[in-house]
């Protein structure tokens, strides 16, 4: 009989414990999703625009401001010289980075710019539209 009780006791003391592990499982995963909601809708309101990710690559990853200003050639022609040709003669900045199309805006500067290419062919196409969105937003 005392094995019969203890034998009961272990039983239940199990369920218990089966019981409150999975409840507290269930809460954890509860708050988990709450907190990543949170992180969800604070990243949406930080979220920068095509415009500004564009700028950072063109500044940065691109190295593309160490040949190219704003509203002045230096090596290669201005970033609104670019947006105004690409503009007019509906050309593909894109497939231009990608080296698939050919220059249209100074052509005596491609052997320059071709050495750009090696970075701008790694890009993702997410990056390169940025880029093309940030040089779009300089066209007058």
């Amino acid at each position: 009989m005392t094995k019969r009780i203890f034998q009961s006791s272990y039983l239940l003391l199990l369920c218990i414990t089966t019981l409150l592990l999975f409840s507290s499982c269930k809460k954890e995963a509860t708050v988990t999703s709450k907190t990543s909601d949170a992180v969800i809708e604070e990243s949406e309101t930080n979220a920068k625009s095509l415009d500004e990710i564009g700028k950072e690559l063109f500044e940065g990853k691109g190295n593309c401001v160490a040949c190219h200003l704003v509203d002045q050639k230096v090596i290669g022609p201005s970033i609104q010289e670019i947006a105004k040709i690409y503009k007019d003669q509906k050309g593909n900045i894109i497939d231009f980075l990608k080296n698939d199309a050919k220059p249209i805006v100074d052509p005596s500067q491609y052997e320059v710019m071709k050495t750009n290419f090696t970075i701008t062919k790694a890009m993702s196409d997410e990056e390169l539209s940025a880029i093309e969105t940030y040089i779009y937003s300089h066209s007058k």
